[in-house]
């Protein structure tokens, strides 16, 4: 069977091998997300090129490892922090590697809201909590009864 559907990506000339504004039948290739270019020259060695996506994750790891040693307040904030770094890596560099995940927007969307959530939930935890907030304490005695 000989698929001889377009396909938009150009030839070696530079001109666009499609012709027709149809799907092609089989996907043969996925796009780079924006800025999902490497992090560093080309040769220079893998960790080098993903430096932004590794940091993230060492910080992540990091924050596990604390919480996993009965520090959960500062893993969970470590945590975090390092999604919120995440996010400021996306919106601040060009290039980041395979931190880029969707579009620079969605991505830099996706890890402020979740870095801001669990640092707010890191402050909320009990005992002792460094972030009260006020109508939540009611909506908690309005939601559950004796």
């Amino acid at each position: 069977m000989e698929v001889r559907d377009a396909v938009s990506a150009p030839d070696a000339e530079g001109t666009p091998r499609r012709t027709t504004r149809r799907f092609p039948l089989f996907t043969r290739d996925t796009a780079r997300p924006e800025g999902g270019g490497r992090a560093a020259r080309g040769d220079a060695p893998a960790p080098a090129r993903q430096w932004p996506v590794l940091l993230v994750l060492i910080l992540v790891g990091v924050g596990l490892l604390v919480t996993a040693l009965d520090a959960f307040r500062i893993g969970t904030l470590l945590i975090g922090v390092a999604l919120l770094g995440g996010g400021a890596l996306r919106w601040l560099l060009p290039d980041v590697g395979m931190l880029a995940v969707r579009s620079r927007f969605t991505d830099i969307v996706t890890y402020g809201v979740l870095g801001t959530a669990i640092v707010l939930l890191a402050l909320m935890v009990q005992p002792n909590p460094l972030l009260e907030i006020p109508f939540l304490k009611d909506t908690l005695h309005f939601t559950v009864s004796n």
